[in-house]
């Protein structure tokens, strides 16, 4: 009796590259199963959300594309556990002094969590999302390594780094070895209807893209205008609300009177200030990060040399890793960075390999490790 072909439920959002990852899949012999997820918005109705993600315009064009590839199509209601998870963690995030980023929890709570979960009840084999990312198995350790996209400027490995070896066994990424030209070409060739459909770049939910709107409509409370200070309580003015600003923000402060430039360099939350300082006290050689994730479910050596990046587009910078436990790093840079920010994702590389990340500490404490020999050029490995 042959084998059937295994099974793949497809995030499907109506854009080019879930598009194509569904037709290369099903070109692979994969059997292919289509699903939208129905997230929270502020508003919209029926069918439909105002939710970039699952517009009917995107439901529309998913039903299109698999109507095309002649696969079965589903539209779920995931409304709930996102506003849960997602939106109610990036309002809880700005209220309490941090800049959060939400498309790392979706990924954490939503795509991996709920959406696999679901595609497992369903009986498939995989997930398969049109994420820019790869995946290959390890021959030492017979672990699945995350591994960033062909496409440097497409990469989302960033974003990726809450997978464990639970889920990189039971993904697929198959538009992560191509670059974004390639992805649009051959979805113009297969005929696909969103071939020159655009990116989406903002906040899904925010339906103006206006995120002090929506902070000012759903948490009030965090807008409150405060105080403008340096570290020593020197009054510079008012601000209009701690997150309308992030830490390296230059412009926009209305400072135009003071002596030489500032920036900003902390959201303090309790006292409702924000503090500025000069361009030679912005930035910090360490920082602490929690919620840690470990690609391979192993932390590295204390010690380790690795690469750093501390948002979605930084570039990655050199950097020594002490874990403390098994969801919590240390972090020492060989040089200040100016833009540490307290909620973002701290995620660490060896090359294109991506080894895990966390979430950057409000307090950038002292590390307890002695780094003197580290500094000196020990050489560090690690786990395999």
């Amino acid at each position: 009796m042959q084998t059937p072909p295994p099974t793949v439920v497809v995030a499907m959002s109506g854009g080019v590259d879930s598009s194509v990852a569904a037709a290369l899949l099903v070109e692979q012999g994969y059997r292919c199963i289509g699903v939208m997820m129905r997230l929270w918005s502020e508003t919209g109705e029926g069918e439909g959300s105002a939710n970039k993600c699952c517009s009917l315009e995107s439901v529309h064009d998913a039903r299109r594309v698999a109507a095309a590839l002649d696969i079965p199509f589903y539209l779920i209601n995931v409304e709930q556990p996102f506003k849960q998870q997602v939106v109610d963690f990036f309002i809880e995030g700005y209220s309490h002094g941090v800049t959060p980023n939400p498309c790392i929890e979706c990924n954490r709570h939503i795509r991996f969590d709920y959406l696999l979960n679901y595609a497992r009840r369903l009986g498939a084999d995989y997930l398969a999302t049109g994420h820019y990312a790869r995946l290959r198995r390890d021959p030492a350790s017979g672990k699945i390594q995350l591994l960033k996209g062909v496409d440097a400027a497409k990469d989302q490995s960033y974003v990726l780094s809450v997978l464990g070896q639970a889920q990189l066994n039971s993904v697929l990424f198959p538009v992560g070895e191509y670059p974004k030209t390639e992805v649009r070409r051959i979805a113009a060739k297969r005929g696909l209807p969103i071939a020159s459909k655009h990116d989406s770049m903002d906040l899904c939910f925010v339906f103006d893209d206006d995120y002090r709107r929506f902070l000012r409509t759903w948490a009030a409370e965090a807008m409150r205008p405060g105080p403008i200070v340096d570290r020593n309580g020197r009054l510079y003015g008012q601000h209009s609300g701690l997150p309308g600003y992030t830490v390296g923000q230059r412009k926009g402060l209305g400072l135009a009177g003071a002596s030489e430039p500032l920036f900003v360099l902390a959201l303090d939350y309790r006292n409702n200030q924000l503090v500025v300082g000069t361009a030679a006290e912005l930035g910090c050689d360490r920082l602490a990060a929690e919620r840690v994730n470990w690609t391979g479910d192993v932390p590295p050596l204390p010690g380790s040399r690795v690469q750093c990046k501390i948002r979605y587009k930084a570039q990655a910078v050199d950097c020594i890793l002490y874990p403390q436990g098994s969801d919590r790093v240390e972090v020492r840079f060989s040089e200040p960075l100016r833009d540490v920010t307290p909620g973002q994702g701290a995620v660490f590389y060896e090359g294109d390999h991506c080894l895990g990340g966390g979430i950057i500490a409000r307090q950038q404490e002292a590390l307890t490790t002695d780094l003197a020999g580290d500094l000196a050029g020990q050489d560090h490995r690690r786990e395999p």
